[in-house]
């Protein structure tokens, strides 16, 4: 086992990041089967979703120890708005949505769910159980981004969402919260390193839950 924290954290997960690398929506993007309007609903929902992550990165930063870790955190929720104004903003564009389509849009339950459980979890533990919450969102699309960098995308618009995601400039911000995360590891007690890995593998299961509404395009069943 890794003697570090988040490599323990990420061995906890690495069936559930084998079944993310499998799902037909993330082949589909790299081989340019995936349809335009499932990518489409997924853009959407993922706007919705960027902004309550914004809030939850927001609220983790107000819980930092140090003046670092809450400029750190500030700074990288403004970030996520910015990444949602100017790729989404395009690639809607490309793909024919209205801005005024993503106003209106309900969020699916998978979206729902687990904005719902990064806020409850960000609001009710402790900084580092917020933090490897949050974490999943950071390390796996880069994970996701480098994989599918290396396979390449036939559809201009899958691959400019690949390179946003698997490039240099990205990974240097999951770095500065691997850093963090690890830098929280060494004092956490059992019980509380317990729940930062619960919350670690809920949220990765819902990156795969996220991208497998994208592919069946969610809807509320009532």
């Amino acid at each position: 086992m890794s003697d570090s924290f988040t490599g323990q954290l990420w061995e906890s997960i690495s069936g559930i990041y084998d079944a993310i690398l499998a799902h037909p929506f993330l082949t589909g993007l790299t081989d340019g089967s995936l349809p335009p309007d499932f990518f489409a609903f997924y853009v959407v929902q993922d706007a919705l979703y960027l902004r309550k992550y914004a809030e939850a990165l927001a609220a983790v930063g107000t819980r930092a120890p140090d003046a670092a870790g809450s400029e750190m955190f500030a700074r990288h929720a403004a970030d996520a708005i910015a990444v949602e104004q100017a790729l989404h903003g395009s690639l809607l564009a490309e793909l024919g949505i209205d801005p005024a389509t993503v106003a209106a849009a309900e969020p699916a339950p998978t979206t729902h769910a687990y904005t719902s459980h990064l806020l409850a979890t960000v609001s009710g533990g402790s900084y580092a159980e917020g933090v490897s919450a949050v974490l999943p969102c950071y390390w796996i699309y880069w994970e996701v981004g480098k994989e599918l960098l290396r396979r390449g995308s036939p559809d201009p618009r899958y691959q400019r969402w690949i390179d946003t995601y698997g490039g240099e400039e990205f990974g240097g911000v999951v770095r500065e919260v691997l850093a963090v995360t690890d830098g929280l590891g060494h004092a956490l007690p059992p019980p509380e390193r317990a729940r930062a890995h619960q919350h670690f593998r809920t949220s990765s299961r819902y990156e795969w839950m996220f991208w497998d509404m994208g592919y069946r395009k969610e809807r509320w069943p009532v």
